[in-house]
């Protein structure tokens, strides 16, 4: 099945100006969206009966939603808390987009409770959570889905601000959404070449150059990490790089994915549970290439290059075996003693490619250990990186943009848990513990002295429910991070880490 990318599932959005919102500017809503702050139901929304409103449990927080009925008629009725962060209309906007399901077109007068300063970018946020609430995956799907919200207008004087921020908050749920439905589609469909083939496309779209290595070119370039992973798949490996490069660039930042299509663990073989969801070992890659596509928009000056290994990971008649050594692109050799920690070897590859670029700094994304999830949880990513400065960076990023990471360290006395008898490295530790840690402390011999930051998004890359701006499935957690920290580049001092 050729895999397409469809957007008909995010809502339009306008803006308009508060004193125009419901005369002359054509606008005829189904329905109005009201943000009522916490204890101030009489004021933001009058004519709406308190009682009624507690004896239904609203109490007003951040994202909690009713609908009501008015003399003028029904009104939903989004919480924005006390004294709402902008931020916090990520959430707000998501919970418009649910409770307006159904609805053609929804007016969302939330932003009032904000200073005018503020309201550009709680309208970003807000704009965000509208088309992520609304997104949905039905491509596989014989019956049509419930009817989504289709187009929204958000209300509050703000001018070209305004409509530019939302213009911004459109772009970026866009790109995530790439990113969730490219997770979300099955390994089977989505094979490294299919997988190749989107990101030619998109990167067409987006003014971007791409350059897709087949196995012949894999074999060339010597990438032995790659090719030991894929030494049991039908489907052959492809390397994307996606290159952006201004004139008079002011930085360059390499990005690096992991592409495992689907895991099924090679020789060391998961269990059935286990690859339950293994069609999003490539959440990673994912991320990278709808992050890149941000970047001619939100850091046009700053060259940034990224690459994306792409591969299956299975059991065929010559599948790498347990023992086996692999020489990776930088020379090293490997030894590979758990076939089901792959992702690390893939890395490898793409690791040593980005370092001969000699960019300021690297960034990996990977759906790498499933310690980490234990460490940190489901919604939380890890992060280890051999620049303290830089770890700063992406950390303030993430929690800008409402996506939780938290830094985790690389011990010393760790490293030499991967010293092999036979060859430079062993692929795991030769202990139970510190998984994610050992992870992180075997791809830093891969990088150099380039400043690098490591994250491990095993957790928050899907998730079982659905929660904020969050549908079961892909999250395309990762995204908004990447553009954060690309958007606000500036040069890194040369210390390390100590």
């Amino acid at each position: 099945m050729p895999l397409t990318i469809e957007f008909d599932h995010a809502p339009s959005v306008a803006a308009v100006d508060q004193s125009t919102a419901s005369t002359d500017d054509g606008v005829v809503p189904v329905l109005v969206a009201i943000g009522v702050r916490v204890g101030a139901v009489g004021d933001d929304a009058p004519g709406v009966d308190a009682a009624v409103l507690a004896g239904a449990g609203f109490t007003a927080k951040v994202g909690q939603s009713v609908v009501a009925l008015i003399a003028d008629g029904h009104r939903l009725l989004v919480g924005v808390g006390a004294n709402p962060a902008t931020t916090d209309f990520r959430r707000v906007g998501a919970a418009v987009a649910k409770g307006a399901r159904g609805v053609a077109h929804v007016v969302v007068d939330v932003l009032g409770p904000l200073d005018p300063p503020s309201r550009p970018s709680a309208a970003e946020a807000l704009v965000e959570g509208l088309a992520l609430g609304s997104y949905a995956f039905s491509r596989y799907k014989d019956r049509p889905e419930e009817a989504r919200l289709a187009r929204a207008t958000v209300v509050g004087a703000g001018g070209r601000k305004l409509v530019n921020a939302i213009g911004a908050g459109e772009l970026k749920a866009g790109a995530v959404a790439v990113a969730r439905d490219l997770v979300n589609t099955p390994g089977g469909d989505l094979t490294p070449a299919a997988f190749a083939a989107e990101a030619e496309k998109q990167a067409k779209a987006f003014g971007l150059t791409c350059e897709v290595w087949n196995k012949k070119a894999v074999v060339g370039a010597g990438l032995g990490g790659l090719l030991g992973v894929n030494r049991g798949s039908a489907q052959e490996p492809r390397m994307v790089k996606l290159i952006h490069k201004p004139e008079r660039a002011r930085g360059h930042v390499a990005l690096v994915g992991k592409g495992v299509t689907f895991d099924a663990g090679g020789l060391s073989i998961k269990t059935s549970a286990g690859m339950e969801w293994m069609k999003t070992d490539m959440a990673g890659a994912a991320a990278v290439l709808a992050a890149m596509l941000l970047v001619p928009v939100l850091a046009p000056r700053l060259a940034v290059t990224a690459f994306i290994p792409l591969t299956d990971n299975m059991l065929g008649p010559d599948a790498t075996r347990v023992g086996d050594v692999l020489k990776t692109r930088n020379g090293k050799t490997v030894e590979v003693l758990n076939t089901d920690a792959e992702g690390r070897l893939i890395l490898a590859d793409a690791l040593a490619l980005a370092v001969e670029e000699a960019p300021d700094a690297i960034i990996d994304v990977a759906t790498l250990t499933g310690a980490c999830m234990v460490a940190l949880g489901d919604r939380t990513a890890g992060l280890m990186s051999n620049h303290d400065e830089f770890a700063r960076r992406v950390a303030d990023a993430a929690s800008g943009v409402g996506e939780a990471v938290w830094r985790l360290p690389m011990p010393d006395h760790l490293r030499p848990t991967l010293d092999s008898e036979v060859a430079d490295l062993r692929n795991i530790g030769t202990g139970p513990y510190g998984g994610a840690l050992v992870a992180a402390l075997f791809l830093r011999e891969f990088v150099g002295d380039i400043p690098w930051v490591h994250l491990d998004i095993a957790g928050p890359s899907s998730s079982t429910t659905s929660y904020d701006d969050v549908t079961r499935g892909g999250t395309g957690f990762g995204v908004r991070t990447l553009a954060a920290v690309l958007a606000g580049w500036t040069k890194l001092p040369p210390s390390l880490a100590s």
